[in-house]
């Protein structure tokens, strides 16, 4: 019997390992930030880290000043809606805070370079607040 060439195991195994590519480089950006993930922060885009702090909203925001004016220069920033926006690294970046509960607030930081996602510099960003913050 003859067998087809669809199902020859040198298909399969050519198959197989396309599938563990996939896989693999679909998960890239949550191997980068790696480190992230261990101060509660995850990635929700290419160019964007996100995660919830047990903090008052005030010393969220004056964190994400501080280490923002001495990691970069900010260009525009609005406490009362809880964005800022910045240049670190001749990245464009933007930080959000929005607070949940008096003590429950959402960071999320995010940066491009040009046109591209810079994740790199939005996890930098995002461990320095969070670091400042003393979590």
């Amino acid at each position: 019997m003859k067998r087809s060439a669809s199902t020859s195991p040198r298909n399969v195994f050519f198959f197989i390992l396309l599938m563990l590519g996939i896989v693999t480089l679909n998960g890239c950006v949550y191997l980068v930030i790696g480190s992230v993930g261990a101060l509660g922060g995850y990635a929700i885009s290419s160019d964007t880290v996100q995660g919830t702090v047990e903090k008052d909203y005030h010393e969220v925001w004056d964190a994400a000043e501080s280490v923002v004016n001495i990691m970069g220069r900010i260009t525009r920033q609005n406490e009362n809606s809880g964005r800022l926006e910045a240049i670190v690294n001749n990245a464009r970046v933007t930080i959000g805070v929005a607070q949940f509960t008096p003590k429950l607030v959402r960071l999320t930081v995010r940066a491009r370079k040009s046109f591209f996602p810079s994740i790199s510099t939005a996890q930098d960003v995002y461990i320095k607040i969070i670091s400042y913050l003393g979590k």
